[in-house]
């Protein structure tokens, strides 16, 4: 793609500072109308996901607009607006010659396969749950308040679970808890385990279909998400060994034998506190488990694609969260040193990463001592 931007660029004629580089300044216009386009089109895209578009596309490939109107029921002037929009984001192809679109195979893993482990259409209910803050934010800039996990659109809440839902499936029992020494065997034993900032559920219920020796409390401080964790444990058949209460970080009761805190860490106000009182509820050689973004240790080695996106969604989340509970954030790009440093903080000096994936990073630490 080509600009002509020569005669507007020579207008500009400053009368101190850097002389201007016409190249460099065309450059980055299209990089920022690139990402203007991908931005309208994330609309677009959770639209697609909302309204079944994606999966009408993959069991129906060859389609044209009429014929996609037709299976769906929507109007056929906005599918078609739809379509032209998909075709030049690269996420569908077009055939000039039949007027017909196809969503290749491998783009329906990611956009129309919730079973799919590369699944992420769900993350654009995520972007539109956060614009519907976008207020809220511009609030929180001005005055330095936060904004609470339960103060957003309740499509953060179902957007978050379907989207971590197949990294839970494909990790969670293969990656993150076999990384821990002697941990799977006990689970496949019998012990008592607590899922912290458990959310929907997702984790929770998916250790107890792993682990039907095991028993499995979840708590979370949103009584919604608590209230549908209930409904999906009993709708997958292990109720009878899951529960879930209305809990922050600090004021649940009882000991266990493995603590979690799965992507939950870097929110809290308080996360020296919540692994301080995770070591008094943790039986003498119990483990402390925490599964965290996987980061660099310094900016600059998180300026990268995944990296924006982590801070993007750290800046209109997890630190807005963490500022509403009084606190300053340790960020979704905390890195290995910082969290560590918390866990030692927190009375868990001898805390290991476990290991680290593309996606995530697996800290534990073993209780030690027994409790005075």
């Amino acid at each position: 793609m080509s600009i002509d931007i020569t005669s507007p660029i020579d207008t500009i004629k400053p009368a101190s500072g850097p002389e201007v580089d016409p190249a460099r300044v065309e450059e980055f216009v299209v990089k920022v109308a690139t990402d203007l386009g991908t931005a309208h089109n994330s609309v677009l895209a959770y639209l697609g996901d909302r309204l079944g578009l994606w999966s009408a596309l993959a069991s129906h490939p060859g389609s044209t607009s009429a014929q996609l109107a037709t299976r769906t029921g929507l109007a056929e002037r906005y599918l078609r607006e739809w379509l032209a929009a998909q075709a030049a984001a690269g996420y569908i192809t077009y055939e000039p010659s039949t007027g017909a679109f196809t969503l290749p195979f491998e783009h329906a893993l990611v956009l129309a396969d919730p079973d799919s482990p590369v699944f992420m259409a769900a993350g654009f209910e995520v972007v539109a749950a956060v614009w519907s803050t976008v207020d809220h934010l511009a609030h929180g800039y001005a005055t330095g308040e936060g904004i609470g996990w339960h103060e957003h659109d309740s499509r953060l809440f179902t957007g978050f679970e379907r989207f971590f839902r197949p990294v839970y499936r494909g990790a969670l029992v293969s990656e993150w808890l076999t990384s821990v020494p002697g941990l799977v065997a006990k689970l496949e034993a019998g012990i008592r385990v607590l899922d912290v900032g458990c959310g929907l559920g997702t984790a929770t219920t998916l250790m107890a279909q792993s682990f039907p020796a095991s028993t499995f409390v979840g708590v979370d401080y949103h009584d919604e998400s608590v209230r549908r964790a209930r409904i999906e444990a009993n709708g997958s058949g292990v109720g009878d060994r899951v529960s879930f209460a209305v809990h922050d970080a600090t004021s649940y009761a009882g000991d266990f034998d493995l603590i979690c805190l799965f992507d939950t860490l870097h929110d809290l106000g308080d996360p020296v506190g919540a692994l301080a009182y995770a070591r008094e509820h943790l039986a003498e050689g119990g483990w402390l488990v925490a599964v965290e973004p996987n980061a660099g240790e310094s900016l600059e080695e998180n300026l990268h694609p995944l990296g924006l996106t982590w801070y993007a969604s750290g800046h209109s989340l997890c630190v807005p969260n963490s500022l509403d509970q009084g606190g300053q954030a340790l960020g979704a790009q905390a890195g290995p040193k910082r969290t560590l440093q918390a866990f030692a903080d927190g009375g868990f000096p001898s805390a290991q990463l476990m290991t680290q994936t593309m996606l995530n990073m697996v800290i534990a630490a073993q209780s030690e001592t027994t409790r005075s």
